[in-house]
């Protein structure tokens, strides 16, 4: 049975702590070989946008656009993904986002997380 882990999350600068656990634990199920996708939705959305992540500072982390970074090299195992309504809210299109991202809804998070083998996180 594959591994899989899909983290959704939903906090930003406004939950910092979150949102920074929410990264961390995607790159490091991702180095530890296991089939990782997060989602931005919420606040979190706007990481998907270039120099976004770059911005984001908290005391005792790994940056979070070098978590990003890793999530989006390691493109065999892992997947970024946008929510479709959250970037219509914001007015975020396909030519905003960083390379790499894509912009999927429930449809396809539900098949992420329906798989054999997967785990799913709400950050």
């Amino acid at each position: 049975m594959n591994r899989s882990l899909v983290i959704k999350v939903a906090s930003g600068q406004n939950d910092p702590e979150r949102c920074a656990q929410a990264f961390t634990v995607a790159a490091t199920a991702l180095a530890s070989g296991v089939e990782t996708s997060l989602w931005l939705t919420g606040e979190a959305s706007w990481f998907a946008l270039p120099g976004r992540a770059e911005t984001f500072e908290l005391a005792h982390s790994a940056p979070l656009a070098q978590l990003l970074e890793a999530l989006l090299t390691a493109t065999e195992n892992s997947s970024v993904t946008l929510c479709s309504q959250c970037a219509v809210r914001r007015e975020i299109s396909e030519a905003d986002v960083i390379p790499g991202i894509r912009i999927a809804g429930a449809p396809l998070f539900v098949e992420e997380i329906m798989r054999d083998g997967a785990q799913a996180l709400t950050y």
